[in-house]
């Protein structure tokens, strides 16, 4: 299982060159690379085919200036979103198409081997599945490991295919036409077997027209800290799977956030809104507050004022790319009675003119759009 990563390694890194490498020093790093940790030159190691698609997904973006220069000056933020391939969410497919020209014949004249891409016979991908998955804001801060049922499509036990009599196990079919401007040649998916390269040859019971049976499914999805609402994550090969000798699809999922009952997300930093009596903000003393970590509890000095903004720091959401965690803002409010006793009028009335209740801000108490601002800064 592969799923959808954010903590990115630096592509100058994986592929072994400096950030004022040319275009040409880059692609020949790439290609020394994709040859080391090529399938065919490591069957069955999974390692060695992570390190082909981080080389692969690194030489994607440094091939090309526009996104080259976005990644120099943001790093992975500049690719959030779907932009680039994801870390790791490239498929061989992808890579054989996209990137086939710069092995050359380093592999007998293309890309031959694995799995049969260079003219032989394609493998069909199966469709992908969606889920939504609901998080905490805890969950979300500290990351998670959650495990869902999911209902998708597996071959049959006992299925057998037989290469396609139509296309001859290409998936495609070449037309020629003639035209006013001369022959032309098209090539579409081949009807009979949808593009597979294969037929079914002998369907054993409860299998469908292209040999596949639905099951349900335990998939373990590891959830990293610090992901966001509407984010999407990916869990390769557990979606549909496909024909022949296809390859499964994805499971795509989408990751909705609950809301927390006292505590408030804005990127990595959180807001927590504490309300004092008037007694404890005159007397100062200590509170006990949530974070996501637990409550934890802190000290009000003697005298603080209705707007405070205590800062704690790291006790936000840890950054999806791994530069540390936000911080906790508390703002403090200092609730203010609308009904009084008798007694507690006395004494306030007594207190109106009093020199030592007289408001005398220094320069020490920010105003609200200094506030604002170093919560920004």
């Amino acid at each position: 299982m592969v799923i959808k990563k954010f903590m990115k390694e630096d592509y100058y890194e994986i592929l072994g060159v400096s950030k004022g490498a040319s275009a040409a020093e880059i692609k020949k790093a790439y290609r020394k690379k994709a040859i080391e940790f090529h399938p065919d030159k490591n069957p069955g190691d999974s390692k060695a085919e992570e390190m082909f698609k981080k080389a692969a997904e690194a030489y994607e973006v440094l091939s090309d200036p526009d996104k080259k220069a976005k990644y120099d000056q943001f790093g992975h933020a500049a690719f959030e979103g779907g932009a680039g391939f994801g870390g790791g969410g490239m498929n061989m497919e992808d890579i054989f198409s996209q990137f086939g020209d710069i092995f050359g014949s380093a592999f007998g004249g293309g890309f031959g081997g694995f799995g049969g891409f260079g003219g032989g016979q394609r493998r069909v991908k199966g469709s992908n599945l969606r889920i939504r998955v609901k998080l905490t804001l805890e969950e979300v801060a500290n990351g998670v490991e959650k495990k869902v049922k999911v209902r998708r499509k597996i071959q049959t036990d006992g299925v057998t295919y037989k290469t396609c009599p139509t296309c001859n196990g290409t998936g495609q079919v070449t037309k020629i036409t003639n035209t006013i401007l001369g022959r032309m040649q098209t090539a579409t998916t081949c009807s009979t077997c949808g593009g597979a390269g294969q037929v079914i040859d002998n369907r054993p019971a409860g299998a469908d027209a292209q040999g596949l049976k639905t099951v349900e499914e335990t998939v373990s999805i590891k959830i990293p800290p610090g992901v966001e609402d509407g984010m999407q994550l990916k869990v390769s090969g557990k979606g549909n799977g496909a024909p022949g000798n296809g390859i499964s699809g994805d499971l795509l999922v989408a990751i909705e956030t609950e809301e927390h009952k006292s505590l408030k997300r804005e990127g990595d930093n959180l807001h927590y809104d504490l309300y004092i009596s008037l007694s404890e903000a005159v007397l100062g003393g200590s509170k006990e507050i949530d974070t996501v970590g637990g409550k934890v509890r802190i000290k009000l000095d003697p005298g603080i004022q209705s707007g405070k903004i205590l800062r704690l720091r790291g006790k936000g959401i840890s950054n999806i790319n791994g530069y540390g965690a936000g911080d906790l803002l508390v703002h403090v409010n200092v609730w203010t009675p609308k009904e009084l006793t008798r007694e507690q009028r006395e004494f306030f009335e007594k207190m109106r003119d009093d020199e030592n209740f007289t408001p005398k801000p220094q320069k020490s108490d920010k105003s609200f759009f200094e506030k604002v601002k170093d919560m920004f800064s």
